[in-house]
């Protein structure tokens, strides 16, 4: 324990001491105020709660002097260690409305990401394929120009490939109407066709999760292989989905250099950033994310969201 949390535990066992031998509003709003340090630097609530039991079992020693009846006591500590906890409980209700509003918010952040994709896949779509009907007229009232019209109509077929690209990893319809696997199957072609490492797509391809649970999903998928193949240089990435009685289960691993996890979130730049993304998607379906790297080791991200948690769909719920 560090020297300012030792000070502060310290204290904590003074003020406990003196609530037990006499208690006052003063020392609930000391209790109240050492609860709310504990907090801000970062004493466990494992820790808070120890140290007030030593101090306790410590001040009603049979030959502890200064010390009320044991009941008036023991009621005296858990009015003291209930308003330190009050800053956690107000924390928790707080952690919890941030999570519920970003579930909102990625849910809506999705709803425009698909307008987006669909503007790109349909409405840029049509557009190419006017222009192809216009220089085909073009190339068949000037013979000559049909050679160079026709390199401009293959730029053209490619930008269409390209558009037909990101909408797919933008919002790809076959999450909407396949599903989960074959829509990672699909993202996994797509970055194998543009990086040129081979990348296996493992899980079963029947039955269905609730929407925004195969999105968050997909979308941890889609930013691990971007940090995989931008970062970690493989020849070869695995992912694997697994649907069972706890929940869903997703791997993603690769043999790559590897990194220091606890550095890289540390640092929160680059790939940590895109870690922290991933913690919080996960945090608003209450699953959990383990990261298993090491220099020169490879990668393997473990994904969990437990069973039931995910079938209520945010999306109903937006005001």
């Amino acid at each position: 324990m560090t020297r300012n949390l030792q000070t502060l535990a310290d204290e904590y066992a003074t003020a406990l001491q003196g609530c037990l031998e006499s208690s006052s509003e003063a020392s609930l709003q000391s209790a109240y105020e050492l609860g709310r340090r504990a907090l801000v630097e970062g004493l466990s609530l494992l820790e808070l709660v120890s140290q007030h039991h030593a101090v306790l079992q410590q001040a009603l020693h049979r030959d502890h002097p200064g010390v009320r009846e044991s009941s008036a006591a023991f009621e005296a500590a858990q009015t003291f260690l209930a308003e330190s906890l009050s800053t956690v409980e107000m924390a928790h209700r707080e952690f919890q409305d941030a999570i519920i509003a970003l579930r909102h918010l990625n849910q809506r952040l999705e709803d425009e990401v698909r307008r987006v994709a669909h503007a790109l896949h349909d409405d840029a779509g049509q557009l190419l394929v006017a222009v192809h009907l216009a220089l085909h007229e073009l190339a068949r009232e000037h013979p000559p120009a049909a050679e160079s019209i026709g390199e401009v109509r293959r730029q053209l077929d490619e930008v269409e490939q390209r558009l037909r690209r990101l909408s797919h990893e933008l919002r790809p319809t076959i999450l909407d109407d396949l599903g989960l696997v074959p829509a990672l199957e699909e993202l996994a072609r797509g970055v194998a066709l543009r990086t040129g490492i081979p990348i296996e797509v493992e899980g079963l391809r029947d039955g269905r999760l609730p929407s925004h649970v195969e999105t968050a999903v997909y979308r941890i998928v889609q930013e691990a292989l971007t940090n995989a193949t931008r970062h970690g240089s493989p020849s070869h990435i695995w992912v694997s989905v697994d649907l069972g009685p706890d929940g869903l289960r997703c791997q993603v691993r690769d043999n790559g250099m590897g990194f220091d996890p606890q550095a890289v979130l540390e640092r929160a730049t680059g790939r940590g950033l895109g870690l922290i993304g991933m913690r919080e998607r996960l945090n608003t379906l209450e699953g959990s994310l383990t990261i298993r790297s090491a220099p020169g080791h490879g990668t393997q991200l473990l994904i969990h969201i437990p069973e039931g948690v995910g079938d209520a769909d945010p999306s109903s719920a937006r005001g």
